[in-house]
């Protein structure tokens, strides 16, 4: 029999949360931890995205830019929060019959751009698109089969534009595309987490669900792995990165990022991880070192 580990207790839990078994399990929380809750700041990891830009751009070593870039992190956190807290407003319903989501403070019942500003008119304008984009998502995108999945998707690419905004700097075409390609991956394996989950209650909580299949999902997974591991490969070996860096030990990150993507495809399909992938990050342990080691190879080859 195997063993019970960390990553199969939400699955157990959801499951008994299901059939009514932990109704009288869990305590009402305090208007503070509700509100703590209610912001998601495990998920403000996602944010780290930011940071991408600026270490790429040679700026890790300058503080001024360091600093920049933290603040942006911290802009975007506090507008991710927002979006989350108004989201869970309009999706209290739908929440309340999702095993997991129903313990969302709104769904409950327990329950600015002023900082985007500092950092200039450019990250003011990314920010206000985000925030744009989130309103359409709610209002309409998350309706429309595919193009719900490239709405998620543009918010993380939105995130990465955003760091390069912070300090200024240009973005490549492979950090476009690289970017992008990951967050559809992540994006449609968060729908097929759904799926396994809710099962035949998956339209109820979200009704473009019915629109997508295992297999389907599991198909355009694949795809998108493969060219997210192509992209990614070709940008490390590509004239341009070899003559910005001044060599080609950027390839040398490769093994690490298609670890990264066999790992997490381990977890989705035998672990059902990729509901939350903010705690693949959070969890997991093989993931950790492997993306230890992945930044601490990128400053070797960029600044070493």
């Amino acid at each position: 029999m195997r063993r019970t580990t960390a990553w199969d207790v939400p699955r157990v839990q959801a499951t008994r949360m299901a059939r009514g078994e932990l109704a009288g399990d869990l305590p009402a929380r305090s208007r503070p931890r509700a509100v703590l809750v209610s912001l998601r700041p495990a998920q403000w990891t996602k944010n780290a995205v930011l940071l991408v830009a600026p270490v790429f751009a040679h700026r890790a070593t300058d503080p001024a830019s360091v600093a920049r870039a933290l603040l942006g992190v911290a802009a975007f956190c506090l507008l991710a929060s927002a979006v989350y807290v108004a989201n869970d407003v309009a999706d209290r319903e739908h929440d309340r019959i999702h095993p997991l989501k129903r313990r969302r403070p709104i769904a409950a019942g327990e329950l600015s751009l002023a900082l985007a500003g500092v950092l200039g008119k450019r990250f003011f304008g990314v920010g206000l698109v985000y925030l744009g984009l989130q309103v359409a998502y709610t209002l309409a995108l998350r309706r429309l089969v595919i193009v719900d999945v490239f709405a998620v998707a543009l918010g993380f690419v939105l995130r990465v534009v955003a760091g390069a905004m912070a300090v200024a700097v240009p973005i490549s075409n492979w950090l476009y595309l690289c970017s992008l390609l990951l967050a559809l991956f992540l994006a449609l394996a968060k729908r097929r987490a759904e799926l396994i989950l809710l099962a035949a209650e998956a339209p109820s909580h979200r009704h473009i669900l019915a629109e997508y299949s295992t297999p389907l999902l599991d198909q355009l997974i694949t795809v998108l792995s493969a060219c997210s591991v192509l992209a990614y490969a070709l940008y490390t070996l590509s004239p341009e990165t070899i003559q910005k860096f001044g060599s080609d030990r950027l390839k040398f990150t490769v093994p690490f990022v298609l670890f990264g993507l066999f790992r997490y495809l381990y977890l989705v399909h035998r672990r059902g991880a990729g509901g939350q992938p903010e705690l693949v990050l959070l969890r997991d342990r093989p993931t950790q070192v492997n993306l230890a080691a992945y930044v601490a190879t990128v400053l070797w080859a960029i600044y070493l």
